[in-house]
């Protein structure tokens, strides 16, 4: 079967996916929840496989990490899924309710997208998390993994075909390709794909938006910043910028550059230094900051570089706008905090950021689709089109108008005898 083929059995899954009852949704989710645990040991020695062939091929130490499947991220995908299956259905909620006059009642009721093209890297988690968000909000998914995941991409995508399908979810409904070729093919099915969300490198990310028609979602880089103002507590400062910088080094959401008020980094920056030295972080200082503690020289290319792994920039600034301005400038809008005691600092630093997310007196780690309370995520999104910062169920989800009429026609609101439209707001759902 060729791509095309498949993309084509996707749009028919996705029309019948669409409409499906929430019960059989719910119930393909807790059966795929349920084979992941009955079949971790074939998971988990496919993963070992993919390691071991990755280490032979010299991957990346960050993403030889995001490559491992084990115990541990099967417990995490299995909770993620009864995540998912508590949330509310978002298919069928009615945004807006307008009567245009007696009888003729016009509805904005949410629908699934269609089918979601994916194509990311080196992490089999995202497999479970894509394809559970796309299941839950009625939508056909293909995606595409890295070869490094080849063998645990295939058999996690086998376990939850077999057990979605089941349970009743339409067949075509998920598709795995694996041939590099593939994604190419895909880019060019506009015709049933109607919208890619790349996860990987800035060049990739790139690369994928300049070569289709498909509407992109996603974002290139995760160049994210902790700002510790001169008003902010010392011992919270240093406890966030390292939690942001250490928890996981290998994600989008770690912190690449700390930005230091110049009224406190004397009193700051060795306390800090200490922390992230212990966690084996390699600091690259700017002029300022090496008059204070002895670390590299940082370069301009520093600024504007993701690092996802244990090295992290370090930026004295005059002022908060200073440090607005830096991100404004070098940051890829994704997600950005201010430490401070001061709450209105705080307030202007979330204005004139111009990012996905904002923090105020907490990590950047918590820039995440399961911590938002979203279920999981398909991916983050710097976009400023119908969704930004992590892209969960309601990412996955657009609208249709509904208009419910008894024998209307547009002539009679025409001529000079034309009936007036009431245009009057509606407190009810469609379907009541």
């Amino acid at each position: 079967m060729t791509i095309t083929d498949k993309a084509a059995d996707a749009k028919k899954a996705s029309i019948r996916l669409a409409a499906m009852p929430t019960d059989i949704k719910n119930n393909a989710l807790k059966a795929i929840a349920e084979a992941l645990e009955n079949k971790k040991d074939q998971i988990i020695a496919a993963n070992q496989a993919d390691l071991a062939h990755a280490e032979k091929e010299n991957l990346a130490a960050p993403l030889l990490k995001r490559l491992k499947f084990q115990e541990d991220k099967i417990a995490d995908a299995i909770e993620g899924l009864n995540s998912v299956i508590s949330l509310d259905d978002p298919v069928g909620v009615t945004t807006s309710a307008l009567e245009l006059d007696k009888d003729l009642e016009l509805f904005r009721v949410s629908s699934p997208i269609g089918v979601i093209g994916i194509v990311f890297e080196s992490r089999p988690d995202a497999l479970v998390q894509i394809s559970s968000l796309c299941l839950k909000s009625g939508n056909a998914v293909m995606m595409k993994g890295g070869s490094e995941a080849a063998r645990t991409n295939r058999i996690l995508a086998d376990i939850i075909t077999e057990a979605s399908v089941a349970a009743q979810i339409p067949e075509g409904w998920l598709t795995l390709l694996e041939a590099r070729s593939d994604v190419a093919e895909m880019l060019s099915l506009d015709k049933f794909i109607d919208l890619i969300i790349p996860r990987g490198s800035n060049e990739f990310v790139q690369y994928i938006m300049n070569n289709t028609n498909i509407p992109v979602l996603g974002h290139a880089d995760g160049i994210c910043h902790v700002y510790i103002d001169k008003l902010a507590d010392i011992d919270m400062a240093v406890s966030i910028a390292v939690d942001s910088k250490c928890q996981y080094v290998a994600v989008c959401n770690a912190a690449e550059t700390l930005l230091v008020h110049k009224d406190i980094a004397p009193a700051v920056l060795p306390g800090l230094k200490t922390a992230l030295e212990g966690k084996g972080v390699e600091i690259r200082g700017c002029v300022d900051t090496l008059k204070i503690i002895d670390v590299t020289a940082a370069t301009d290319e520093d600024w504007r570089t993701e690092y996802l792994d244990l090295i992290v920039s370090v930026k004295v600034v005059d002022s908060l706008d200073d440090a607005v301005d830096h991100i404004n400038t070098f940051g890829s809008g994704h997600t950005d905090v201010i430490v401070t005691k001061d709450k209105q600092r705080g307030l202007r630093f979330m204005d004139y950021v111009d990012s996905a997310d904002v923090f105020f007196n907490c990590s950047s780690r918590f820039a995440d689709g399961f911590r938002f309370g979203l279920g999981a995520e398909v991916g983050i999104s710097t976009n400023k089109i119908h969704a930004r910062g992590p892209v969960g169920l309601e990412g996955l989800m657009i609208y249709k108008w509904r208009l419910m009429g008894d024998g209307h026609v547009v002539a009679d609101y025409s001529g000079a005898a034309a009936k007036p439209f009431t245009h009057r707001k509606l407190n009810k759902k469609f379907g009541d």
